[in-house]
């Protein structure tokens, strides 16, 4: 048996001021930050705690998590787990890469965004190339903001191929804020980008989450996912185990990826064949194969 969890806790701080986020160069207290890292590692005990399941574990934090050592701790110790199928972190990759040293690279993955005005694109790709370097799966991401669809190309055209580069559409966007030549451009970098421009319906749509992938908070709720509201039980007293099982989607629209990738009846099941972490791929496996 498998659970995928999405662990989003109480950080809420960034160093990035970028202009479309709203936790843009915010500050917790230090004792929000005490309790954060509490949480994370009583989170981080439960997982190296339980037997019942072969676990993957996404920490999507509305700040930057690698900038505190509590979380890079916890991927690190959480790579060595014999259950852990994946561990990976949302990152702008704005700290040094040493710390991966002590990881067990076969299980960790790092998801990193490039925001162009806060890091310069030679000192980000230098970032991945030394990712690269070492093995580690990463993909990269950015959100598709008009004047930052040159960008997007540059960037494309210096990763490596075998590093793909997700697109988000900019929530804030207008009616008509991209010309039809443009989301085709897009697409043909991101094979997804149309799901993220225009979610399809979802009311009612089969859906993993809530079955065999949940989402977590700093004190242990459960619910199904980001995006549902109502509580599955807790994770530490095993009270939302009861409550795991088939459903459908309750909301209208699902317009971020970490909700509809685990929808049924879209791709992305197939296309990333073992679920959400999936979309990372096995860098040190392919530059075997080229040996």
């Amino acid at each position: 048996m498998h659970l995928s969890i999405l662990y989003r806790g109480r950080l809420s701080s960034c160093n990035y001021d970028c202009p479309y986020c709203p936790f843009a160069k915010t500050y917790d207290s230090r004792a929000a930050l005490r309790r954060d890292a509490q949480d994370l590692a009583r989170f981080v005990d439960w997982a190296a705690g339980q037997q019942q399941r072969t676990l993957s574990i996404l920490f999507t934090p509305w700040g930057e998590g690698l900038v505190r050592r509590h979380y890079r701790d916890a991927m690190v110790r959480l790579s060595h787990l014999p259950a852990m199928r994946r561990v990976a972190i949302q990152t702008n990759l704005c700290v040094g890469t040493r710390w991966l040293d002590a990881a067990e690279l076969s299980t960790l993955a790092l998801w990193c965004t490039y925001h162009p005005g806060q890091v310069s694109r030679a000192a980000f790709l230098g970032r991945c190339r030394e990712l690269a370097r070492r093995g580690v799966r990463h993909s990269v991401g950015m959100v598709a903001m008009l004047e930052h669809l040159d960008e997007i190309e540059a960037l494309r055209a210096e990763l490596p191929a075998s590093v793909p580069l997700w697109i988000n559409a900019y929530d804030e966007r207008p009616p008509g804020y991209y010309s039809d030549a443009q989301v085709e451009a897009l697409q043909r970098i991101d094979p997804h980008f149309r799901f993220n421009l225009a979610p399809p319906r979802s009311l009612g749509a089969p859906c993993f989450t809530g079955e065999s992938v949940v989402s977590v908070d700093g004190d242990g709720n459960v619910k199904r996912c980001h995006f549902v509201a109502e509580p599955l039980g807790n994770l530490y007293d095993g009270s939302f185990e009861a409550r795991l099982g088939e459903r459908s989607c309750p909301n209208p629209r699902c317009d971020c990826f970490i909700g509809y990738v685990h929808r049924k009846d879209l791709p992305f099941q197939r296309d990333y064949s073992a679920g959400l972490l999936e979309r990372i791929p096995d860098l040190f496996e392919r530059r075997l194969e080229t040996v």
